[in-house]
């Protein structure tokens, strides 16, 4: 009766225990993480009678995790990947919106601004029509600086949200360490903590929502977990940590350091995966190159606008004044480079002169010192490398992509490294200075009169001036400015035409000839004339190349006069080449390559848009295919792992009968023993 006894309380006490673990299943069907158990059960050693082998019972061997390390770890991969296009794609829609938005896109504001140049070159002289003109300029300036503004603002939260998700890395590192120790502890009894090492992949998968690890299982049930390119975030019960401080080469981008124990190790550009991964994907690939490209466009409005105002006359016949900040203003200047830390002089900083708007690029550059006054350069976005180059040249003897580099304070050595960041800031810095109606500079500043004997029906076009007055170095312009005003009047005196051609002379205030030539009569006949520099009087410090031209039929004699456009009030040739810059290939003009002819503003600013609506686009299809690649790998993993209320369901009544059937076989015990103890 004993044995029986015994089997009916084996199986009773199995399957109570398989009722507390079906329990233990259904009360954690919505836990996180939670993977199913059951209990694996056994025999009970036989007993050997005359007749044999004679059962006594069952017996719990193990309470057993439904698991899959393969389906877990294709979860946290996946997990990984679409927290990181997440991320990416929460901060580039922002951008998309802003730049192809027709309230805040920078598009709308240039066109406002050509057209109402179109207008002011009808009427010259209208004011109405040239305050408008300041107007729209304005408004082109502060969508540019709002543009910048709202990018600079994408930075700041960049680094706000890199110190939140570093937080709750280490959070989750060091409750993984701990997860670990406390497994080592519990595993020590040869059997596995199920919950526990649930808790551990549930953390180790909230890790990979932040950032893209590697697992590494060990001996004695831990798990290393390792980041960027191998660095040891959690080995067995020691956890490492992430740091988020100011940029080394700028302050304003934050860098994320690897912290263990005393040593530090920068590994931003080494992260990859999870939110923190999508934010500085985002910022390398889209944020800096669209902060520059926006800079780069600032720069290139204000520099051609105020060079091409630079050529021309207002309406007090004063040389035109620049309509927008000079983009070589000495806070500018000094704000282009950035020191790093640990140079060995920290006041020392560079001057980055913009010499050619038409060849700059939207990269930034890395500055070397090799000794005290050499240098090289490197353009971060394709590694060309320029170089070894003098600091000391005066003037600096090479430019580099539009810009040049000289000593803005303080003194280089070796290793001394700067990052250079030519128009980074143009977005910010464009201001319209201009005020006074007027002094906008629509007129040309030589002119051709014809003279009223003449007999011929020749016709001279208004003289353009060839040789550019340079608006960024005081000295040349003033002379050239000053040689404009006072050189003595050409005039061209036709001679008489001999078979198909005609010829001219060019005479100064004295009468002497200065050039002469032949035209074809009845065509167009382009003529280049120098006025040569002279000692005067009238003292003409430069010389400077005139171009214009001579169509009809000019009779022998008729002359034409070149001068000083003095009272060119009503004379709109410089604000129709304003107006002509809008469709001007200015921006992005490679010179060492003939096949790159640049693009106008509109233009440029529409392939930034462009390119940021593409990468938006593919973005979005990536979070759809990232999210169903998720959905999938989730629906693997539970399939085998999660809590099927339906089947645990089916498992309580089947446990409930084997208990009762087990009860049965005490109750027959009992009986028999019963009827054996009433026989006597």
């Amino acid at each position: 009766m004993a044995d029986l006894l015994n089997i009916g309380l084996s199986g009773l006490s199995a399957n109570k225990t398989s009722l507390s673990v079906t329990g233990h299943n259904i009360a954690n069907v919505n836990t996180p993480g939670f993977s199913r158990q059951e209990t694996v059960q056994a025999t009970r050693t036989p007993q050997f009678s005359g007749a044999g082998y004679i059962g006594s019972g069952t017996t719990l061997v193990d309470v057993r995790r439904i698991y899959n390390d393969f389906l877990s770890t294709q979860v946290r991969s996946s997990t990984s990947l679409n927290k990181d296009v997440e991320s990416y794609l929460s901060q580039i829609n922002q951008l998309d919106s802003l730049l192809a938005g027709s309230t805040t896109g920078i598009t709308p504001g240039l066109q406002r601004l050509f057209s109402s140049l179109q207008t002011a070159a009808e009427d010259p002289a209208n004011i109405p029509a040239r305050q408008l003109v300041l107007s729209e300029a304005e408004g082109v300036a502060k969508r540019f600086n709002t543009v910048y503004d709202r990018l600079y603002e994408q930075n700041g939260f960049i680094n706000k949200q890199l110190s939140a998700v570093s937080e709750q890395v280490n959070q989750l590192a060091t409750s993984i360490a701990g997860y670990n120790e406390a497994i080592a502890v519990a595993a020590s009894n040869g059997q596995q903590p199920n919950d526990l090492l649930d808790a551990r992949e549930e953390a180790v998968r909230k890790l990979s929502e932040f950032i893209g690890v590697t697992v590494v299982p060990q001996d004695g049930n831990s798990l290393n977990l390792f980041i960027g390119s191998g660095q040891p975030l959690v080995v067995g019960s020691t956890a490492s940590r992430l740091e988020v401080v100011a940029g080394t080469a700028d302050p304003l981008r934050s860098e994320v350091q690897f912290v263990s124990g005393n040593s530090r190790q920068g590994i931003t550009t080494l992260i990859t995966g999870g939110e923190m991964g999508g934010l500085i994907r985002y910022r390398e690939d889209v944020l800096d190159v669209t902060l520059n490209s926006v800079g780069r466009l600032a720069l290139s409005v204000a520099d051609q606008v105020n060079t091409q105002l630079g050529q021309g006359l207002d309406l007090k016949g004063n040389f035109g004044a620049g309509l927008f900040r000079d983009i070589n203003d000495a806070e500018s200047i000094a704000q282009r480079s950035l020191a790093r830390l640990g140079n060995s002089d920290s006041t020392a900083n560079l001057n980055v002169m913009i010499e050619d708007s038409t060849q700059l690029t939207t990269s930034d550059y890395e500055v070397t010192f090799i000794d005290a006054t050499n240098y090289t350069v490197r353009r971060i976005s394709d590694s060309a490398s320029f170089g070894p180059l003098d600091i000391t040249g005066v003037p600096p003897a090479t430019e580099i992509d539009g810009f040049s580099l000289s000593i803005g304070s303080g003194t280089f050595a070796a290793g001394d490294r700067f990052l250079v960041m030519p128009t980074r800031n143009g977005g910010s810095d464009i201001r319209a200075d201009l005020q006074k109606a007027d002094e906008l500079a629509f007129a040309a500043p030589l002119k051709v009169d014809k003279s009223p004997a003449n007999i011929g029906t020749g016709i001279v076009s208004q003289p353009s001036l060839v040789t550019e007055i340079d608006i960024y170095d005081a000295t040349a312009q003033a002379n050239l400015q000053d040689s404009l005003r006072n050189a003595p009047p050409l005039r061209i005196v036709m001679g008489a035409a001999g078979g198909a051609s005609q010829t001219y002379d060019v005479l100064d205030i004295n009468g002497n000839s200065i050039a002469n030539g032949n035209i074809v009569p009845g065509q167009n006949n382009k003529l280049t004339l120098t006025v040569p520099a002279s000692a005067g009087p009238p003292v003409v410090l430069s010389s400077f190349d005139v171009e214009l031209t001579i169509s009809g039929r000019p009779a022998a004699g008729d002359n034409f006069t070149v001068a000083f456009n003095t009272n060119g009030v009503s004379d709109n040739r410089n604000a129709l080449k304003l107006a002509d810059l809008q469709n001007k290939s200015t921006v992005g003009v490679d010179l060492l390559s003939p096949t790159t002819t640049g693009a106008s503003f509109t233009d440029a600013y529409g392939d930034l848009v462009e390119r940021v609506g593409t990468l938006t686009s593919q973005a979005r299809v990536d979070g759809e295919a990232t999210g169903s690649i998720l959905k999938q790998a989730t629906n693997n993993r539970d399939s085998v792992s999660a809590v099927n209320l339906d089947e645990e369901a089916a498992k309580l009544i089947q446990f409930q009968q084997y208990y009762q059937a087990s009860a049965q076989i005490i109750q027959v015990a009992r009986t028999l023993f019963d009827t054996l103890i009433n026989t006597f």
